[in-house]
This record gives C-alpha cells, sequence and structure tokens, in this order.
C-alpha cells in the first residue's frame, strides 16, 4: 500500500493554494510560482530542472505505467489528491492527473545582447505567445524578450501552446524596448507588407534580434524606428498579412536554412 501523503477535503491549505496557482495568474506573479499540468510540461521541467517544489497526483495517473516510471526515475514523491479535488484545480480537458508546483525563472537581463534572439512587442494571445517559444525553441533560438503588455509567459494557455519549450529557453518578461536597445548589439529585424525585401532573398546568416509586434497594431512607433531590417514574406495579395506565429515560423526557419543547419526531420 502507498505510503504517500493523501488529501481529499477542498479546505486543505495545499488545496487552495493549488487552486490560486492553477486559475489566477496574478497569484503566479506574486509568489514567483507556476502550476504545470500534464505529463508532456512535468516531463520537460524534470529533465531540465530536475525535482519540482511540489508534486500532485490522482491514483489514476500514479497507475498509468508512463506517469509512474518517469515519477520513479526522478525519485518524486507527489501528494495524492482525490479525483474531485483534482477536477478544480485543472484546466485541461480529459488531462491526466498530474501536476507540479515550480518556481517560475526570472533570469537576470544580460548587460548585452550580441546573439539571436526574438523580442515580442505587446504579443496578446497567449496561443500565439505559446506558438512562438515553440517555434524558437525548434528553430534553435535561445532568448525571448516581451514586451510590457504581452501576455504572461507562464500562464496556462501560453504552457499548454508552448508544449514544453518553456524549459529550452531563457526568458526575460516585462522588458521595455529602451532597456533592451541600448544594450542591443546585433541589429534588429521586423516584418512588414511594403516597402521590405523579401525575406527569402536577405542574408540572414547573422546573428539579429527578430521584433515581432501586437496582432492588430503591429510593432511600436518607438521600436519600429529602431528597426534596422525590414523583412516581408511573398505571399497572395488578396491576403492582408500572416498571424505573428505564422510569420515567426517562416522567417526563423528560413534563417536556419540559410545556416546550414541540420536537426531530426520529421
Amino acid at each position: 500500500m502507498s505510503t504517500a501523503r493523501r488529501i481529499s477535503s477542498r479546505d486543505n491549505p495545499l488545496v487552495r493554494q493549488l487552486a490560486d496557482l492553477a486559475h489566477s495568474a496574478r497569484e503566479r506573479r506574486r509568489v514567483g510560482r507556476t502550476f504545470l499540468e500534464g505529463i508532456h510540461l512535468c516531463e520537460a521541467f524534470l529533465l531540465r530542472h530536475g525535482a519540482p517544489q511540489a508534486a500532485v497526483a490522482t491514483d489514476s495517473a500514479l497507475a498509468v505505467p508512463q506517469v509512474a516510471d518517469l515519477l520513479a526515475r526522478h525519485r518524486v514523491e507527489p501528494t495524492v489528491l482525490s479525483e474531485d479535488l483534482f477536477r478544480l484545480l485543472s484546466t485541461v480537458q480529459q488531462g491526466v492527473g498530474l501536476a507540479f508546483v515550480v518556481e517560475t525563472p526570472r533570469p537576470a537581463l544580460p548587460a548585452v545582447l550580441d546573439t539571436d534572439a526574438v523580442f515580442l512587442d505587446r504579443v496578446q494571445d497567449p496561443g500565439n505567445v505559446g506558438t512562438i517559444l515553440r517555434t524558437c525553441a525548434a528553430a534553435g533560438i535561445g532568448i525571448v524578450l516581451t514586451s510590457p503588455g504581452t501576455a504572461f509567459c507562464w500562464s496556462p494557455k501560453v504552457l499548454r501552446a508552448g508544449m514544453g519549450a518553456h524549459f529550452h529557453l531563457v526568458i526575460h518578461e516585462t522588458v521595455p524596448w529602451p532597456t533592451l536597445h541600448e544594450r542591443l548589439r546585433v541589429p534588429a529585424a521586423g516584418t512588414r507588407v511594403a516597402g521590405a525585401r523579401s525575406v527569402f532573398e536577405a542574408d540572414l546568416r547573422a546573428p539579429m534580434l527578430w521584433v515581432l509586434g501586437n496582432e492588430g497594431e503591429g510593432l511600436s512607433p518607438e521600436l519600429a524606428r529602431d528597426v534596422d531590417l525590414w523583412l516581408g514574406i511573398p505571399q497572395q495579395p488578396q491576403v492582408e498579412s500572416l498571424n505573428v506565429a505564422a510569420a515567426a515560423a517562416v522567417c526563423l526557419f528560413e534563417q536556419r536554412r540559410q545556416r546550414g543547419a541540420r536537426g531530426n526531420a520529421r
């Protein structure tokens, strides 16, 4: 019989804390902790950072071989919650009852930025932010910075869209553009429809900062004035523009192609 701690009351202090973390971005920001739910996110964290601050699981989750093996390999002993309690915490449908509480990474902003990076300027849709993070990790971009007004990278929707990419990136949030610009030692590249060179014709092999703007307004005028290289993605004229996450994927993988980078083709 398992000797793990078990909780079945919703009035338990741990359950209350978990509920606040699971459903409130404000609480996550306040305490500097993040609630990770599901096998994929938990495994990605374990492989990169080791044991979480806390772990919870249901009996049905512990009966899943993949979950049991993952926890055993990393010597994680979860608190067991009843199925009803875990449903109060869960933000996904038909998920496996496994979740971690982890410290939200807060890396120091480098004094100089002289390598590839992506800057998100008020990108507000969590799905777009998470997709861009996943694209950055896949394309080999290791640093992502966000401006004030960008969706919180550690919110449940961004985490789900990122599919574990967070733990392969260094993420700096709420960085004002002037603060970043004074540290920048590589050109800033942005995209627009008119008056830009085709992304497929420009030389993208050197390090650069890709700046990606708000879904409706694009880049702020302040940031746009500092763009060194404007690039366009050729497309059919009846379509006004690409979604910001789609545009990011085109640009980052064209850069990767030009550099001759090789990876696992799937």
